[in-house]
């Protein structure tokens, strides 16, 4: 039986029940810090599909450039060192992608799964909404799913590796998804 989209969300709710906690424990923040503020920026790695996550060798460079700024706190997620982070995005589209442009908002979680000699590891979900829909999208509301590397370069700055992949989770029939890969700066405090 196919899980339908309630019950995804239901099932996401719940496991995002977040508990602040000291960032001490959190790789992804200086000991002590409280907040941390991200700028992202990324290339388009084509759209269709969420193997590009993980997957370099399926990349199609598209003529997409993502921006993003994040505010986080610490937390834990069932006790791994997490993030909640509200961000803002704009993409933009030239070329042959011209008319997939959008600006957009979302909540996002992201878990540092291993931790390891100042580096870290880890994945992310949040739900976003985004001003206009388009040929690859129809749907304002859509989710990303993010994979990264981090590494603590200060006693305030982390530095990110980071892939994306924003589609609408099949709410509509025109779902081809936005693929994105690139680098963040994060200073905690």
């Amino acid at each position: 039986m196919k899980p339908n989209i309630k019950q995804i969300l239901l099932f996401l709710g719940n496991a995002f029940i977040a508990i602040p906690v000291y960032a001490f424990e959190n790789p992804m923040f200086a000991r002590d810090a409280e907040n941390s503020i991200t700028a992202y920026i990324a290339q388009g790695t084509g759209g269709h599909d969420i193997r590009k996550l993980i997957s370099p060798f399926d990349w199609e460079i598209s003529p997409q450039t993502f921006l993003m700024l994040s505010y986080a706190q610490p937390r834990t997620i069932m006790r791994i060192p997490a993030r909640t982070s509200i961000n803002i995005m704009q993409n933009i589209a030239y070329e042959s992608s011209n008319g997939l442009s959008f600006v957009g908002f979302g909540v996002s979680w992201d878990i540092s799964i291993i931790d390891w000699h100042g580096f870290y590891l880890g994945a992310g979900i949040g739900p976003y909404y985004r001003d206009n829909h388009d040929r690859w999208v129809s749907s304002r509301l859509f989710f990303g799913e993010r994979i990264f590397i981090g590494k603590n370069i200060g006693e305030h700055i982390r530095g990110e590796i980071f892939t994306i992949h924003f589609s609408n989770g099949d709410l509509t029939d025109v779902n081809c998804g936005f693929n994105f890969a690139g680098i963040g700066i994060n200073y905690s405090f």
